[in-house]
């Protein structure tokens, strides 16, 4: 249809609600009217672009260098399950990018906190205990690290499965597509992603500053492989008390499980704490194994 850039077109409802593009208003085509040509590169940052089959979106590939993703990919890494940059909250990433005192996250750990309050209702004490905040944060965890990156489809889930898997970074950074599938939770997509972030030189380059810094982890052991919660999916449920909800999900991890959202056939456990709802009813009429607080206390300690 030879749609161009500044034309005027006539546009139907197609079907229920997709518009479709029925022809273009040559009478009102400007005369510089430049024909669209799709990128090979994100024109902000030069990196590849790239489409996946099936999708009609074009993404960069650039990662934690684009300056166009910046703001969110620095928000992303501070989160409570990434990074856990205790009190720095979107507001302050904005100032902070809008000032150009922070391109990426590894600037984050190079904040003075003279720097942080001259900003805008940050005074002297909220700036000593963000820099108090990021030095802590330099301690984590390799699954946190992971998905902190913001690598494409990379959730929690995958970040802990290629953390175990690996254990080090350095391997991780140089595995291949057919390495990467062999891991549960990863496919072919989410092994093109992985390989494609690695290999841009930018990326890399965060990374190897946000080690500098100081960011890092301990080694994690691989779970036993006659752990009895190995490969278990289990449901939390209720008000827990001795513990969070997030730090009883940390533990099970740990040890292997598989922590559900939702009570299928395919459960092994559902932990009821108080007040537990629709959860513990269809796990009892599924029949699937009920155990209180009492017993994850005794399975995590």
């Amino acid at each position: 249809k030879d749609v161009r850039i500044g034309d005027t077109v006539i546009v139907r409802r197609a079907g229920d609600v997709i518009p479709e593009v029925v022809q273009v208003v040559m009478s009102k085509r400007p005369e510089q009217a430049l024909p669209f040509r799709i990128p090979n590169e994100c024109p902000i940052c030069n990196s590849v672009a790239e489409r996946v089959d099936g999708e009609a979106v074009l993404r960069c590939t650039g990662g934690l260098f684009c300056p166009a993703q910046r703001k969110e990919a620095i928000k992303h890494f501070a989160s409570r399950k990434a990074m856990d940059v205790d009190g720095l909250g979107d507001k302050i990433v904005e100032q902070l990018v809008d000032e150009g005192l922070i391109n990426d996250p590894a600037d984050l750990f190079a904040l003075t906190i003279e720097q942080l309050a001259a900003l805008e209702r940050m005074g002297e004490k909220s700036a000593e205990n963000l820099v108090s905040a990021l030095q802590v944060a330099k301690t984590t965890k390799f699954a946190r690290f992971i998905y902190s990156l913001g690598i494409r489809e990379v959730g929690e889930a995958t970040a802990r499965s290629l953390a175990m898997h690996f254990s080090t970074l350095e391997l991780l950074k140089v595995a291949d597509e057919a390495a990467l599938i062999e891991i549960e939770d990863v496919g072919p997509v989410v092994a093109h992603n992985i390989v494609t972030f690695f290999n841009q030189n930018h990326n890399r380059d965060v990374i190897d500053r946000l080690l500098a810094a100081g960011v890092a982890w301990p080694l994690e052991t691989r779970i036993a492989v006659d752990s009895m919660l190995s490969g278990k999916t289990v449901v939390l449920t209720g008000t827990l008390e001795q513990l969070s909800r997030s730090e009883a999900k940390e533990k099970l991890l740990s040890l292997g499980a598989k922590v559900a959202g939702s009570v299928s056939k395919k459960t092994d456990y559902v932990v009821a704490g108080r007040d537990a709802g629709s959860k513990l009813t269809k796990a009892e009429n599924l029949g699937v194994t009920v155990v209180d607080e009492t017993t994850l206390i005794e399975w995590i300690s």
